[in-house]
Formats: structure tokens, sequence, C-alpha cells
């Protein structure tokens, strides 16, 4: 039996991209292997649905800070004699960090590193951030006992940037929430239509609104398609998004374009089984996840060249010149004219999918633990 300790301020705190990684690997984890003692450390908790997994399970032990107003100086070094009381074996860092001192501690320890665009892409962040960043992602690419790497893209760029020996690194493809492998009803997805005032044919982009994400090419390719489809925008707005909207009106494309902010996440795999194609265009990802939503969910992908988006989408999945909004407009143009090549992506789709697993994931990462402590 192993004591496994987690950094799980995001499991609990944050809702998209880390935070959902962090709920998938701790939860999948204690489901697969309920043999083990997990520890998840946080500087605060909340109770949701979302977290509700985190907070069920004898074998599960929830750690704070007794003062709370250390709480950031207790995440990056005053757990180091807390993760030692609760004599633990190993200790993951799921989001590119790990606490000051571990290494003195004898406890072995991962690092899970999503990407490293703010090296490769340093115009997208303030000087301040990217120096915290590289201080924290060296920190802990230097001293862990071994990366976990997303996608073969993050672990070239560690190995690239950092010179961390390619032998020290493991790529564990991560998962998307089980909700998208679970089909909607009827009822359900014409409530979903209803509440949102969709419109028969769409195409869908998920994402934050900022220019990395590159939602001013689908806009562009919008206005160059043989057919007006309209576009469904969920996700977070950032300065990005006058741009953008500067964009829409000068296209004369309002009326085809509709934002949605703050969408529940339990509508999310309905409004993604409506689409009729998924956009997404990212000029870089450390992997992204919303791409597999889309598979699972049963639409068609029309991705981004350049970065890791092949590993996630496959090979039935199209790919464009992040810069080639023409490109864009004649992919989408292919899919909608060409319902037997829909057909099958949606069927190829579902299927590469289903080879990104929670189980799968915990299998891989569990291997890993014993490797290191050589316990079982």
């Amino acid at each position: 039996m192993m004591k496994i300790g987690f950094d799980a301020k995001r499991a609990f705190l944050n809702y998209t991209g880390l935070g959902n990684y962090s709920r998938s690997v701790i939860t999948s984890l204690h489901h697969y292997f309920p043999e083990q003692e997990y520890f998840l450390y946080t500087p605060k908790t909340v109770q949701n649905a979302r977290t509700a997994g985190l907070q069920a399970g004898a074998n599960l032990h929830i750690r704070q800070p007794a003062i709370p107003i250390l709480k950031s100086l207790w995440r990056s070094r005053l757990v180091v004699p807390r993760l030692q009381q609760d004599g633990l074996d190993l200790y993951h860092g799921l989001s590119h960090e790990l606490p000051l001192g571990l290494q003195k501690t004898g406890i072995r320890s991962v690092v899970t590193i999503h990407d490293l665009i703010f090296l490769r892409y340093p115009q997208y962040y303030k000087l301040a951030d990217r120096k915290i960043y590289e201080a924290k992602f060296r920190h802990a690419c230097n001293n862990a006992d071994r990366i976990v790497a997303i996608s073969e893209q993050t672990r070239n760029d560690i190995c690239n940037y950092f010179g961390t020996p390619a032998g020290k690194i493991k790529v564990v493809y991560q998962s998307c929430d089980p909700a998208f492998t679970q089909t909607a009803t009827a009822v359900q997805l014409q409530q979903v239509k209803a509440k949102y005032q969709l419109p028969e044919t769409y195409l869908l982009s998920v994402g934050t609104i900022e220019a990395r994400k590159n939602l001013l090419l689908v806009i562009r390719a919008l206005a160059l398609l043989q057919k007006p489809l309209k576009l469904v925008v969920i996700g977070k707005g950032t300065a990005y998004l006058d741009q953008v909207k500067t964009e829409i009106a000068r296209l004369q494309l309002t009326d085809r374009v509709l934002f949605l902010e703050q969408v529940p996440f339990a509508d999310l795999p309905a409004l993604y089984q409506l689409a009729h194609i998924f956009l997404y265009p990212s000029e870089f990802e450390g992997f992204g996840i919303p791409i597999l939503e889309a598979l699972y969910s049963g639409a068609p992908v029309i991705a981004a060249t350049g970065s890791c988006l092949e590993e996630a989408g496959g090979p039935d999945s199209v790919y464009v010149h992040p810069q080639d909004e023409q490109g864009l407009a004649t992919a989408i143009d292919n899919i909608t004219n060409n319902s037997e090549q829909r057909g099958q992506m949606i069927t190829a789709g579902k299927k590469y999918a289903a080879l990104f697993t929670e189980r799968r994931q915990a299998e891989q990462l569990m291997a890993i633990y014993r490797e290191l402590t050589g316990k079982v």
C-alpha cells in the first residue's frame, strides 16, 4: 500500500483545463486503485457537483493550512513538513509545480507539465509572469524523480527548453470528463436547443476567447463559406474579444455568431452533440481536451497544425494551418457537402477517442508510482 499526495488546489478551485485534469487524475486513481491512500493538499476546499468525487472515501484525506493567511506560502513551501508527517511515499504536483524542499525529504516526486506555451509564445504573457512560470517549471523539472508530459509535443518542449533528459519524461495522455461519453436523450437535446435558442445547424468553438485560441481565423473563414452556417462560441472573454467583435461587424456576420458565457457544465455534452462541426484552430496547445470532448460527442473536428492537436484528434480529423482562413473554410465546406465523409469522421473519431480513457491514464500513472517507490 502506498501513501500518495497531490497538489489539489486546482482540483477544488479551477473548473477548466488544469482543474479538470487534477480531478480526473485523483478520482480515477481512487476508483481503480482503492487500496492506496490518497492525500489532497489544498489551501481551500469547495463543495459542489464538480468536486463531489474528491470528498468521498475512507482513503481520501484532505489537508489544509492551519493558518489561512499563509495559504500561498503553505502550498509552495510550508506544506513539506505536513507531507512528512503524513508519511507520504510519493507526491504528485499536478500542475507544473513541486514545493520547495521536497527533494530533501526522501519522498519520491512526480510533476505533470502540461505545456511550455509561455516560452513558445512569450508575447501572450506579462514579463513578470513568464519569469515566475519559468522558475517554477524549471525547478520542478530539475527536482522531480519523474516528469509526466501530457503529449509528445510537451515532452519534446521540456527536452528542448530545459535540457531535461528524455528518459526522465513519460507521456501519459489525459482523458476528458466521462459526461462526454454519455449520449443525451432527444428530450435533453431539445431542452438545450431551446434554452440557448440554437440554430438548426451550427459550427462550435469552445475555449477561452484569447489570441492563442485563434477565434479570429474562424470568423474570417465563416465569411468565406459556401453556405451561411452559424457559429456558436462558448468561452470566457478576454480583451481579445473586442478584436473578434470588431471583425464580426466588419464582415457583417453579427446575425451568424452566437456567444454563450457561463454555460453550466451539465449542458456542454448536449451542445457538442448538437454541433455540425467542432472547430479548434488554436495556434498552440499542450494537448487539447475540447477535441476529445468533441470526438466523444460525435462532432467532426477541424483543428490546426503546428502543435499537438494531431495527437488529440487522431488521423481522421482534419487539420489546417492556423493562419489559413481559406483552408479552414474549404475544410468546413468539404465536410458540409459530403455527408459520407462526415459520417466516417464521426465513427472514426469515437473509436480514436476511446483510446483516451481515465482507466488507461490511472494505470499508467500507477505504474510510474510503483516504479519509483518499489511498492504495490
